[in-house]
């Protein structure tokens, strides 16, 4: 007999009943629930006694006992209590972080974080309970479609994003490729429906050209599996073509890996901590050391931040600032970096908690606070306008359909003041000697069979 058969014969029963039954049934779910919680991430009490007490286990049980003794007694109507019960589960899950979501048994059985699907290639993230574009990937659908950086998907289909977690607002937007998904996006307060279709996601590759003479730059706008690579082969072919400084452009680049983001770091860097693996109560579960042997380039370095920095390039931009190899020009990061385990529960669904976060050297974990850059350039940014609540998205407006771009937009960009600006300190800087670097540099060029388009000035 099924958890919801059994729920709607008990409506027969007198209230008592009923209650004791739900009760008890919630209970055991929510105990391991708030297990998981405690046990795992340690909870969230302070050190005082007064609050030690009001915050603990029991407590907290006994307030969500009142709530739903309340619901069954004196709601109007007769509650839904399988809603209630995965509402409440879902928000303690919430409660903790953004990053944390309860899963229904139905979708433990879907949950595969290795799984390829297709999606429209944004980064999302949720501000003011929102989904909220961080980043949107060159050449991606969410790119054709005009999607932008800092846009609000008030709407995924017919779902509010506000009502969803971002684990599930994620996983409405992938689907099967060329499947398309209508979304209703805020721009700057204004809103449109646009239908967007999902396909196999490329990432973006490494660019890298000759800004000036002597000045290399490297644009880095993902960190996934096997950029730090490309980032070194980028590198190498500047150093060989006779670059002496290095412009490093973390801008855009929100989705990633902590491994990758060490990689590129110890790049730059032969010496220090680079990065951090925070577990419960600010433990360390891992440091991550720089390897002077795999160091590339030793001449001077600036680095590009702004908020669309996130998760492993976060990384960078602080190992370059505390280890005081460069300047980061800029805006301060986003703060993002976390890693999530799954939990099974009692009634077969999971609770996907956080139980790791990405830190600096030294200092908070970097979603409780962002890089901050050593030299502050704001660049004019759009104003962030969250969408206005509404009830629904049955307007009759029809959804855009995306066609692919055939030529660019035709508009000059504005200019760059914070590349502008990393320009100016790099010129200033008096360039080392990078003998060995250099050589190996011209070596690994050797062995490729690329060719590039630019050279420097001598």
């Amino acid at each position: 007999m099924s958890a919801q058969f059994n729920i709607i014969n008990a409506r027969s029963q007198p209230r008592s009943y009923l209650i004791m039954r739900f009760k008890a049934r919630v209970a055991v779910v929510v105990l391991s629930t708030m297990i998981a919680f405690y046990a795992i991430i340690g909870g969230l009490m302070t050190k005082t006694g007064e609050a030690v007490a009001r915050q603990s286990p029991a407590n907290q049980l006994e307030v969500f006992d009142e709530v739903l003794s309340h619901i069954i007694r004196n709601y109007v109507d007769q509650p839904d209590l399988e809603k209630v019960r995965i509402g409440s589960l879902r928000g303690l899950a919430e409660g903790v972080d953004i990053y944390s979501a309860y899963l229904t048994p139905e979708q433990v059985k879907q949950y595969n974080p290795a799984a390829n699907q297709a999606e429209i290639g944004v980064v999302l993230s949720k501000v003011g309970g929102y989904a909220y574009t961080l980043a949107v990937l060159k050449g991606s659908p969410a790119d054709q479609a005009g999607i932008r950086k800092g846009d609000f998907i008030e709407y995924i289909g017919k779902v509010p994003s506000r009502e969803l977690s971002l684990y599930d607002a994620q996983q409405l937007l992938s689907g099967p490729a060329g499947s398309p998904i209508e979304l209703r996006i805020v721009h700057l307060g204004q809103s449109r429906k646009i239908s967007v279709p999902r396909a196999r996601i490329i990432q973006p590759v490494i660019e890298s050209r000759a800004e000036e003479a002597g000045i290399g730059y490297i644009r880095v706008t993902t960190l996934v599996d096997g950029k730090a690579n490309e980032v070194k082969s980028q590198l190498s072919d500047l150093v060989a073509k006779g670059a002496q400084k290095i412009i490093l452009d973390l801008r855009d680049s929100s989705n990633g890996k902590l491994q990758e983001g060490v990689a590129v770091a110890n790049l730059f860097i032969g010496t220090g901590t680079l990065a951090r693996l925070e577990g419960k109560e600010s433990r360390d579960l891992q440091s991550f050391a720089a390897d002077p042997n795999k160091v590339m380039f030793n001449g001077p370095l600036t680095v590009l931040t702004d908020r669309t920095t996130a998760n492993a390039a976060e990384i960078v931009a602080a190992a370059v600032r505390d280890q005081k190899r460069g300047e980061v020009v800029g805006d301060r990061t986003f703060g993002a970096g976390t890693e999530q385990k799954l939990f099974s529960l009692s009634d077969g669904g999971a609770l996907l908690i956080t139980t790791a976060k990405y830190a600096p050297a030294s200092g908070k974990a970097f979603i409780e606070e962002g890089v901050t850059p050593t030299v502050k350039v704001e660049r004019p940014a759009e104003p962030e306008v969250a969408p206005t609540d509404s009830d629904d998205d049955d307007s009759d407006e029809t959804p855009q359909t995306v066609h692919p771009k055939v030529e660019p937009q035709a508009t000059p960009p504005a200019e760059d003041i914070q590349l502008k600006k990393a320009i100016e300190i790099l010129k200033q800087a008096p360039a080392k000697s990078a003998a060995p670097t250099k050589r190996a540099a011209i070596n690994s060029s050797r062995n490729r069979t690329r060719n590039d388009d630019y050279e420097f000035a001598t």
